[in-house]
């Protein structure tokens, strides 16, 4: 684990080199442990892949105080027996896509790709469990991994300079739903009808960092039904 100053009140807290289910499950412990232990003294913290960045108050503690506390805190968390894929520690979040190509217009290139068929796409997606490893990009935009190999696919060499609001992409080995309308080159498979951002709702983002996520397929009329949008 290190530690380094990533502003005038902030430091950044390295688990590893690369993400993986082990460093992913050990951030989102810290996040609770620090959470415990210093309450109201922390601004935010932000989790992401391998890292987390902790801002605190600078009218109650100062570097000097705070990052040996931490050290002490975070102690012994690499030796967290946390088995790869072992995730019973975080929520499971259900996500339903309305998969075709009126919905997923990459689906039949992707699955041309794959040397598979459409339907093999569809079920290879729905049958991993993936983790939460960062939000970013935009509000709600939740990277989720890690896809069947199978299925991996790089980035568009021409990005769409318009997706829609619940668009669900595979890029390389992760997936993700597109919380608003935006630009973007990931590969287009289905639509979900779950918003993945609302400021006016608490919480705001159905997944956390560290939660668990499965995606159901429906059919069209139960898109429709669940406030998608064609």
């Amino acid at each position: 684990m290190n530690i380094s100053v990533a502003g005038e009140n902030s430091l950044m807290i390295y688990f590893g080199e690369e993400s993986s289910p082990v460093v992913s499950s050990r951030v989102q412990h810290a996040v609770h442990l620090l959470e415990e232990s210093f309450g109201s003294v922390l601004i935010d913290m932000v989790p992401s892949y391998a890292s987390l960045l902790v801002i605190y108050d600078l009218f109650r503690t100062d570097i000097h105080t705070i990052r040996p506390q931490i050290r002490e805190v975070l102690a012994g968390l690499d030796q967290l027996e946390v088995q790869s894929g072992n995730f019973q520690e975080s929520t499971l979040v259900e996500l339903p896509v309305y998969y075709s190509h009126e919905s997923g217009p990459d689906l039949q290139a992707l699955a041309d790709r794959a040397g598979l068929g459409v339907d093999d796409v569809i079920q290879l997606h729905q049958a991993q469990e993936y983790r939460v490893y960062a939000i970013g990009f935009a509000p709600g935009f939740a990277y989720l991994g890690q896809v069947d190999e199978r299925i991996a696919a790089p980035r568009l060499a021409a990005p769409r300079q318009k997706v829609p609001r619940g668009a669900v992409g595979i890029a390389d080995r992760q997936t993700a739903i597109y919380p608003a309308a935006s630009p973007g080159g990931w590969n287009l498979i289905g639509l979900c009808p779950q918003p993945m951002f609302d400021p006016n709702v608490d919480p705001s983002m159905p997944v956390q960092v560290g939660d668990r996520v499965r995606f159901k397929s429906i059919d069209r009329q139960s898109f429709l039904e669940l406030g998608g949008v064609l």
